[in-house]
């Protein structure tokens, strides 16, 4: 019989009942002290309505109207409740002297209490505290000439003593023995229900500690034996699959934390649940704990709703291209789908400005490029068919239109030429020379030897300067020399006539130096971080005008790059510009 839960439920729950019982039968104490208390006031103040203090306070204006009130009230003792345990008296309102008793016993001095402090202030005194041992009610009568009476019932409490005292021996009782049988029946049950329960909390224990090994089966046969064996098995299976789990999520969480796109994944609250390192990277956002979908999406201006994406688009992974902090992100978008029911959004973003950047220099390139050989291309046309549709006898002029033709055919070529060179440059598949010993100080002494006749055209003053000793180093010394002579005549070019260049060498760390500095024209602070772009003019008519194809700057830079060194250039408009070339002599 006791091998079965079910008849362990059912003594449990008598004890309960017996415990209940003992709890209501104390509530029963408090109730009745409570009722008679209540009961004490409810029977004062039905006798005492308004009418009849108004009728005693007329009786009180009478003569021997003491006479008279005792007389009234005479005739409540039994609604009033007069016995041994409750006496009334009637006290006199201004110095709460007892003038009469109802039982006419002598007149005794009593305590003034609060109930009597209230009446003697003219309200009803009616407070009730069960801390005191007693309980009272007066009323004041207004006599005439400012007197007056105070009609004062008092309750000793003895009879409610009395029946408390019994009612709580009797509670007292029922209580003990209630412990007692608890008691007795709760040590034989131990064995059979605490036991199991014990050893149960026991495994359960190690399951949560994470040691799912040694749960022995139980040789109970009862509930908690089942119970207990059916948690072992529990928990081998348990261990099973948070192995696999463990093993997946170690596997999954490598892949999102080394993936070079950024991964951000929200719940249908919009709430962000995870986000890897590189979308971290990309989006720098610190307040993490606030992102939402909308919001974020709304403020990357990718116009999309997490709404629309579930609600609405939820069969498709649509993308999106958007520009933040300087950066192209390339937004895809699917849902996370667990039993056929979406419940929350994956978000892939990857770094598309580099891709970006490449596609609008490739486009800027191909317009460049059409646009610099159609406009040679269309004056050499325009004048083969003034030439072929009439006839020029005038040799003079006939030559001067055949210079022009030659002219444009030859910058054309130097275009092509400068394009090829660059893409040589790039594929880095231009001729590879054995570098060579160079000796800085020789090489731009002879640079500045042969720049000197073009300067002298523009009264230019052109001058070397060494700032200190740079030691022989090999590099390829045709290329170098190419860059600097670029940079020279660039100088030339644009520094107007009387202007001056100058021509610095030295050695900082482990790096050679050149400086070309001009007082020319200058380059507008704007247009410096686009100058080495190829076909970039600052002033395209004026660079046109002195020959240039706009390549130069582009080819500078790429055979630098090339060599291992570095290129800048610094200026300011209408004050000059300094070019600095930086070559590792290590």
């Amino acid at each position: 019989m006791l091998k079965s839960i079910q008849y362990k439920i059912v003594l449990i729950f008598v004890l309960l009942t017996i415990s209940i019982i003992t709890v209501v039968g104390s509530f029963m104490l408090v109730n009745i002290v409570n009722f008679y208390n209540e009961e004490f006031s409810v029977m004062m103040n039905r006798v005492f309505t308004d009418d009849f203090v108004y009728q005693l306070e007329q009786t009180a204006k009478t003569e021997n109207s003491l006479e008279n009130i005792y007389t009234t009230i005479s005739s409540y003792i039994g609604p009033l409740g007069i016995d041994t345990y409750r006496s009334c008296s009637i006290l006199d309102l201004n110095t709460g002297a007892v003038l009469r008793n109802l039982d006419n016993t002598e007149n005794a001095d009593l305590n003034i209490t609060d109930n009597i402090v209230v009446a003697m202030g003219g309200k009803t005194g009616n407070l009730v505290n069960t801390d005191k041992g007693y309980m009272d009610y007066a009323v004041p009568i207004r006599g005439e000439n400012g007197g007056g009476y105070i009609i004062y019932i008092k309750d000793t409490k003895e009879e409610i003593n009395s029946i408390t005292s019994n009612v709580l021996i009797i509670v007292m009782q029922a209580l003990l023995l209630a412990v007692l049988t608890s008691c007795v029946i709760g040590y034989l049950l131990s064995k059979t229900i605490t036991v199991p329960i014990i050893n149960l909390t026991k495994r359960a224990d190690k399951l949560a500690a994470g040691e799912f090994d040694n749960f022995e089966r139980s040789s109970s046969d009862d509930e908690i034996g089942r119970l207990s064996n059916a948690f072992g098995y529990m928990a081998e299976q348990l261990s099973n699959t948070i192995n696999e789990v463990n093993e997946e999520k170690t596997k999954v969480e490598t892949i999102l934390q080394n993936m070079t796109d950024g991964i951000l994944a929200f719940d249908l609250n919009q709430k962000l649940i995870h986000m890897n390192p590189e979308a971290e990277h990309m989006i720098k956002q610190e307040d993490r704990e606030n992102i939402t979908f909308d919001d974020f999406f709304k403020k990357l201006n990718a116009n999309i709703t997490l709404g629309y994406l579930v609600y609405i688009k939820n069969d498709q992974s649509p993308e999106r291209l958007v520009e933040y902090n300087g950066k192209y992100i390339k937004l895809n978008f699917a849902a996370i789908e667990t039993d056929n029911k979406v419940t929350g959004v994956l978000v892939v973003m990857r770094d598309n400005t580099s891709q970006e950047k490449l596609e609008h220099a490739r486009h800027e390139f191909v317009s460049n490029v059409s646009h610099e050989l159609r406009t040679p291309l269309t004056t050499v046309k325009s004048y083969a068919e003034t030439l072929m549709d009439n006839p020029i006898e005038d040799k003079e002029l006939q030559n001067k239109f055949l210079s022009v033709i030659i002219k444009e055919t030859d910058r054309m070529t130097r275009i092509v030429k400068d394009l090829l060179t660059l893409s040589r440059l790039d594929e880095k598949q231009d001729e590879q020379k054995e570098p060579e010993d160079i000796d800085l100080q020789v090489m731009l002494e002879g640079v500045t030897e042969k720049m000197f006749i073009m300067a002298k055209k523009k009264n230019q003053e052109i001058k070397y300067k060494v700032m200190n000793t740079v030691p022989v180093f090999k590099s390829d010394r045709d290329k170098l020399e190419q860059v600097i002579i670029n940079i020279v005549s660039n100088a030339i070019k644009y520094t107007p006539e009387e202007g001056k260049i100058d021509i610095i060498s030295g050695k900082l760390y482990d790096d050679a130096f050149i400086k070309v500095i001009d007082n020319g024209i200058g380059i507008p602070k704007e247009n410096l971080s686009r100058i080495f772009e190829r076909f970039y003019r600052v002033d395209k008519a004026r660079s046109r005008d002195t020959g240039g194809t706009g390549l130069g700057l582009a080819i500078a830079k790429q055979i630098i790059t090339n060599l291992g060194g570095n290129i800048a250039i610094n200026s300011e408009l209408g004050k000059g510009t300094e070019v600095v070339i930086t070559i590792p002599v290590k």
